[in-house]
């Protein structure tokens, strides 16, 4: 049985309520099966042991409604700006235990999960690091920005990242990172009051060598100990590397097997413990009643699924599917069964913080629905986005009701999926005359959607892999 059967089998018996950098690649192995594309509704929210047990056992949901959005109170919107704490950690998959995965490898984050609002059937932007944090700063699909055609990509200056929107509002902007990426002169640090790295990073362009989620948790209460970081309103951004290969040992995490993706799940065990250890002490904070809590991913991770190990060069499913949480004062725990993109997580952060949104920004604030201002309502077309790097072919795709379409940019192929039947995208329909109308809707949805969406070539000069040269409208601002 297929995971996406287990699961929501499992989910319906149960009131189951559901929330890269360089080196990857594209080593064969037997094909697995992909992402589930839905899940059980429910108003309640998952239950497991804080105890780091090897098997996990979701609790039994109380309350539980085939509406959840009509049971939240209507508390209306904050009344006061939200701090907010982001954490994304790198290579985090869909398949996490507070959404049917059976083994207890993130039990805080589970734990978190029950008393936030969860969407299990977000993605996010891109399939890699660089693509992803770009989109997740300024609001805007890696395509519409101006980006170097560099695989480990710099952003120009002139692209309006939102933490320059809070800073100028005087929010305080702080963020602590923990791969080289993020201290290159990739500007990425564009709007932060604070930047700030751990210490004694390895540099490897092709893997993740470093052991870094203790260094960055102590980085993180370090900042946050600081009176004048948080005399006010803020928001802090952290990247926990951990789960990124090589996946290392941790004397911390049990020994889950032999496998990569036992390995894996060591690496997501210890780093939920790291995330345990800020939230705990964020917990005992003045500031804690008025601060938000996020926790995503800047892209899944393939063991085998479509010859793939690991992410980038393809925008399948396992590669973009993410989880996200959303921890908000006042908001009641439940779980919006809508699919969701990071795309929205700008909007959402700076309307949490109390300020108007950028006109720029692509996605639309979470903030309603999250407090039950607003029912979710339909927000697909679900876009991901890959462009043509000095690695990457370029590559886009859409997500809308039933069907996926991806297109080979750099081909002219297309690809059509039915994940309601091939959760997996084992099958492409595209020349399936049966599916010829889908085929033609989706194609039209795809073109009418990225009218919308301008895209700019990469600056360099550099060969982009797939064809075509990058020689963007723009380079670097000073």
């Amino acid at each position: 049985m297929s995971f996406e059967r287990r699961s929501s089998a499992f989910a319906l018996a149960i009131g189951l309520v559901c929330v890269g950098m360089a080196g990857c690649s594209r080593d064969r192995a037997k094909a697995g099966s992909a992402a589930p594309s839905s899940t059980v509704t429910s108003a309640a929210s998952p239950g497991v042991s804080a105890t780091g047990s090897s098997s996990a056992a979701p609790g039994v949901s109380s309350g539980s409604s085939a509406n959840a959005a009509s049971d939240v109170p209507r508390t209306g919107r904050p009344t006061k700006p939200i701090n907010v704490l982001l954490l994304t950690i790198d290579s985090l998959r869909y398949d996490m235990p507070w959404q049917g995965y059976p083994r207890d490898i993130a039990p805080n984050l589970t734990a978190l999960a029950r008393e936030s609002v969860v969407y299990p059937r977000a993605y996010s932007v891109s399939s890699y690091t660089a693509k992803s944090v770009g989109a997740l700063l300024s609001g805007r699909y890696p395509s519409q920005l101006y980006r170097s055609w560099s695989f480990f990509a710099e952003y120009s200056l002139d692209n309006e990242f939102f933490p320059e929107l809070l800073s100028a509002r005087g929010v305080k902007t702080m963020a602590a990172h923990a791969h080289f990426y993020f201290d290159r002169g990739k500007n990425l640090n564009q709007g932060f009051d604070v930047w700030r790295m751990v210490p004694d990073l390895k540099v490897n362009n092709t893997t993740d060598e470093s052991i870094t989620g203790d260094k960055h948790t102590d980085l993180a209460i370090d900042l946050l100990s600081e009176p004048a970081n948080t005399k006010g309103p803020f928001f802090l951004w952290l990247h926990y590397m951990d789960p990124h290969d090589q996946y290392r040992p941790h004397p911390e995490a049990p020994n889950f097997g032999k496998s990569t993706r036992d390995h894996y799940d060591a690496e997501v065990f210890y780093t939920d413990l790291q995330v345990e250890r800020l939230l705990a002490f964020a917990r005992k904070q003045p500031w804690w009643e008025d601060t938000a809590v996020i926790v995503s991913s800047d892209h899944g991770e393939a063991f085998g699924e479509h010859k793939m190990w690991r992410h980038a060069f393809a925008l399948w499913e396992v590669l973009t599917r993410v989880p996200l949480i959303v921890k908000a004062p006042g908001a009641a725990p439940r779980m919006v069964d809508a699919r969701r993109s990071d795309i929205d997580l700008a909007p959402t952060i700076v309307d949490l913080l109390g300020l108007s949104p950028s006109p720029g920004f692509v996605g639309r604030s979470l903030v309603p629905e999250v407090y039950g201002i607003e029912p979710p309502g339909d927000r697909e077309p679900i876009v991901t986005d890959l462009p043509g790097d000095s690695n990457n072919s370029p590559m886009r795709a859409i997500v809308k009701g039933d069907y996926k379409l991806i297109v080979d940019d750099a081909g002219g192929g297309v690809s059509l999926y039915d994940l309601a039947r091939d959760p997996g995208e084992t099958k492409n329909l595209a020349r399936d005359k049966k599916h010829a109308d889908a085929l033609a809707d989706m194609r039209r949805v795809f073109d009418e959607t990225w009218a919308k969406l301008p895209r700019v070539a990469p600056y360099g000069g550099g060969k982009i892999k797939g064809g075509g040269k990058a020689n963007g409208p723009r380079g670097p601002k000073g």
